[in-house]
């Protein structure tokens, strides 16, 4: 803790020194269920595979958006950790000093007061059209259904998240890679490591020549090119990193 506490103090005098990426133990700390998680009772009969992809949402998209709708009710009960609020105390400490980047699609690190978060796979509570939208789409006045639709053309409003099969959204993901190319320190958090593209961003950063920090309670498929291991939850271990005496 002492050395990358050091480590965190170099990186912390540059410009976007500090790059973080955060994966689903950040918010499972928070009582959110992991992606593979998330299906209790009516909805454990079904395959996560089948309710997140286009061509599961276009063959039954009631039933996929009800359970998009479920999942957000679950995230919109549950509050940020201190990991969470770790990491935007910080951020706030030092603006321009830190890239947080996350697979999280709940908002938890946005509600702890993160600014700019660069959200690889989407935001759950955000929506967006599921086909090219026409000139009367307007997310925020579409017809009422489930899901909600355009009254002109009919397309159909989806969940802003990334679904099987489809690519990170481009711009974001170019940020997150220059932010894994610039920076100095790198800590990944509460992620297994085995999630590609996302796990690349570690062997960027310490191919750039970062130093690379995993923190999660049990060992990851990043540990072996990392730095140091902090093994151990988020909630307790960032607070006492990014604390600052």
């Amino acid at each position: 803790m002492a050395r990358v506490r050091q480590w965190l103090a170099q990186a912390q005098g540059r410009h976007k020194g500090l790059a973080v990426l955060t994966g689903a133990g950040v918010s499972a700390e928070s009582g959110v269920p992991t992606f593979r998680d998330d299906s209790t009772g009516y909805w454990a009969r079904f395959r996560p595979e089948d309710m997140a992809s286009e061509a599961g949402y276009r063959r039954d998209p009631q039933h996929v958006w009800r359970w998009y709708e479920y999942r957000r009710e679950l995230v919109r009960n549950v509050q940020p950790n201190a990991g969470h609020l770790a990491l935007a105390h910080w951020a706030q400490r030092h603006p321009a000093g830190m890239t947080l980047i996350t697979q999280n699609v709940d908002g938890l690190h946005q509600k702890a007061g993160s600014p700019d978060v660069l959200c690889l796979h989407g935001e759950l509570l955000k929506n967006r059209w599921l086909n090219h939208r026409c000139a009367q789409c307007d997310l925020a006045h579409p017809a009422a259904g489930e899901p909600p639709y355009c009254p002109a053309c009919g397309n159909l409003v989806r969940p802003a998240v990334v679904w099987f099969g489809e690519s990170l959204p481009q711009g974001i993901w170019a940020e997150a890679e220059q932010a894994a190319q610039n920076c100095t320190l790198m800590l990944v958090v509460g992620t297994s490591g085995a999630v590609y593209p996302a796990a690349g961003l570690a062997q960027i950063a310490r191919q750039a020549g970062a130093r690379v920090v995993v923190i999660n309670p049990r060992p990851t498929e990043l540990d072996a090119m990392a730095h140091a291991l902090l093994h151990g939850p988020s909630a307790e271990l960032l607070p006492q990193l990014l604390c600052e005496d």
